[in-house]
């Protein structure tokens, strides 16, 4: 048996009962980082609500709400950024926040992004806990938490709604309730270009269910039992919703710019958005080696990637569900091969949760006071971090 064996709890009472010790430490990690954030912006003569909710991509989204698209800013040296590069679902519900009740925009979007941190929390549980058990399902939630960018989670951004539809959709796939990780997969690609790990990870899922089932059936000289059919049926079903959303979007852009279906990477590259396989992102690290002192941050992104790849393995090897390798390995990729704003790619990679399983499982091994002093420390240093990089260069 290996360590990351799938669990069968779908369907087990109490779902919120179980996973309150996670949402409470992951709330009390939240509320540390936001005070910390307070104390460092009034100390700099600040807003610490204006840095989450009116700065940066922030300002994007609250301006779809509110205006709609076809806003761009022309730089003098000819790129154009619209905001047709934003996605659709967190200025939805930002508008729907403000008609319905007294919140501006901008209060909607936090308090979207507030609700979704925690849904998506829950999320990250429900997958952990089916793959690896409760202990390590809490510690799963809380490395989230303690991410030196997790600040970001309580940001007017869309990583957190985005992680919520991911995380949910992926649980939907390990359980079988494919109509629903499909539906989940669509809006989560009406929320971030990403969407399309979810999509590919409820395809790769479906299509190892239908070759696993026909082996099945094959070995067992049957034809399959009387839910076969309507299995068969829901699994295609989700297969066709789960790339609707990003497809849709995308679409939209090519006929709205009249640029056809590559239309939505000329946007991108207005914002000198592309993938190129991280030969941008080399350069870049290659260039900080050049000089010291900066040969120090060069050392630690490349210690960083080797990171990353290292718990990808360590995934792969702990045989973690397909849905989840195809999930974490596609947002690692188009986090790491984008020759976008570098210092934007910790935040590109908050998505990415199922890599942090392995960690989670060691730290469940000790005892259950070291692992809170584990916690506890990073949580410090989170908060400090969040501060200081809200109060400096930020997001995007």
């Amino acid at each position: 048996m290996s360590d990351l064996e799938t669990r069968a709890v779908a369907g087990r009472p109490g779902a919120l009962r179980r996973a309150a010790p996670a949402l409470l430490g992951y709330a009390a990690v939240r509320a540390l980082g936001l005070a910390a954030l307070a104390l460092w912006s009034a100390a700099r003569d600040k807003s610490a609500y204006t840095l989450l909710t009116a700065r940066w991509d922030s300002l994007w989204y609250t301006r779809v709400a509110e205006l709609g698209y076809g806003y761009e800013v022309r730089l003098p040296n000819g790129d154009v950024h619209s905001n047709l590069a934003f996605f659709p679902l967190l200025p939805w519900l930002e508008r729907l926040g403000a008609a319905v009740g007294p919140l501006s925009y901008a209060d909607a979007g936090f308090a979207v992004s507030l609700s979704a941190s925690l849904a998506a929390a829950w999320g990250i549980f429900a997958v952990a806990e089916h793959v690896c058990g409760r202990r390590p399902a809490v510690c799963a939630v809380l490395l989230w938490a303690v991410l030196p960018v997790g600040i970001v989670q309580s940001m007017a951004y869309s990583e957190s709604l985005f992680t919520a539809l991911a995380a949910w959709s992926l649980y939907a796939v390990l359980t079988g309730r494919w109509v629903t990780a499909g539906t989940l997969a669509a809006l989560a690609g009406l929320t971030r270009p990403v969407g399309l790990a979810v999509a590919a990870a409820v395809w790769a899922a479906a299509i190892a269910a239908f070759v696993r089932n026909r082996s099945e059936a094959v070995a067992d000289g049957a034809l399959g039992t009387s839910r076969a059919p309507a299995e068969g049926v829901r699994r295609a079903l989700g297969m066709l919703l789960a790339p609707l959303g990003a497809a849709g979007y995308v679409l939209w852009v090519g006929h709205r710019t009249g640029r056809g279906p590559l239309g939505y990477l000329d946007v991108q590259a207005g914002w000198r958005n592309g993938f190129d396989g991280g030969v941008s992102f080399a350069r870049f690290v290659g260039g900080k080696l050049t000089s010291f002192p900066s040969a120090l941050a060069g050392a630690g992104l490349i210690a960083g990637v080797a990171l990353l790849l290292w718990l990808y393995v360590v995934c792969v090897r702990q045989r973690q569900p397909l849905a989840l390798l195809v999930y974490s390995g596609i947002v690692t990729a188009l986090a790491l091969c984008a020759s976008s704003y570098f210092g934007s790619k910790p935040r590109l990679l908050l998505p990415a949760f199922p890599l942090l399983l392995p960690l989670a499982l060691a730290l469940a091994r000790p005892r259950t006071s070291r692992a809170v002093l584990v916690v506890a420390g990073l949580a410090v240093l989170s908060a400090g971090y969040g501060a200081f990089w809200l109060n400096g260069s930020g997001p995007p």
